[in-house]
């Protein structure tokens, strides 16, 4: 199969990126590409819409069950 705009790098970013949703630690993603430094992995990572959706749904959970009265027992 023939790729002609798709480097193996781009699979590197791609990886990292995938890893990075399913919740993979920064200390994690280094291990998995190699790098030694956060900001070198830090490169190899993108923002995805889905993950964007995810998190605004995430947040806005949260922002409910905060926003939700307490029930104080004595």
């Amino acid at each position: 199969m023939d790729l002609p705009d798709v480097h193996f790098h781009d699979l590197r970013h791609v990886g990292n990126t995938l890893a990075a949703a399913t919740g993979a630690s920064l200390k994690e993603l280094m291990a998995r590409m190699g790098h030694s430094s956060p900001r070198a992995a830090l490169i190899h990572l993108h923002a995805s819409q889905d993950r964007d959706q995810a998190i605004a749904k995430a947040l806005g959970q949260a922002f409910k069950v905060a926003s939700e009265p307490r029930i104080e027992k004595t």
